[in-house]
């Protein structure tokens, strides 16, 4: 047996109806469609999710809350974090192009200190937001936070 003598099953393979090729196919005169209708014309297509005239589901389901245009995102960088990077990278001073050039921060992204967890040593920090508490923190250790 070769590939060019491989052949489907008998009876597995059947031809597709031949609609609209005349009334002897038994399927010719309004091909299946009916009479009448929207359905019955060339060019019908329904809309996507259309539920036959019912109120649709995106518009029964109620609507909530608010997304304001102007809301400026962070990313949030722990006390913790800051010491666990510091102590990672051997390195007393992080600033903004160190977070992004070590894959920390994404470059689009703005960065703002939380005040969660101790620090060891003094750091100093450079970010575009900072926490009442992390300031507090960060300045008690012996270290400074500039906003950029």
């Amino acid at each position: 047996m070769e590939l060019h003598n491989l052949r489907p099953a008998k009876g597995a393979v059947k031809s597709g109806k031949r609609i609209a090729r005349g009334q002897g196919s038994g399927k010719g005169g309004t091909s299946t469609r009916g009479h009448k209708g929207q359905k019955s014309r060339s060019g019908y297509s329904k809309k996507r999710n259309f539920e036959g005239g019912q109120m649709p589901l995106q518009m029964r389901l109620p609507k909530r809350g608010f997304n304001s245009p102007n809301r400026v995102s962070y990313v949030p960088l722990n006390l913790s974090q800051l010491v666990s990077i510091s102590e990672k990278y051997r390195t007393s001073k992080i600033d903004i192009e160190f977070l992004i050039a070590n894959g920390i921060v994404n470059k689009n992204k703005k960065v703002k200190v939380l005040g969660n967890g101790e620090l060891k040593g003094q750091i100093e920090v450079q970010a575009h937001a900072c926490s009442a508490a992390a300031k507090e923190a960060i300045e008690k250790a012996g270290g400074s936070i500039t906003i950029a």
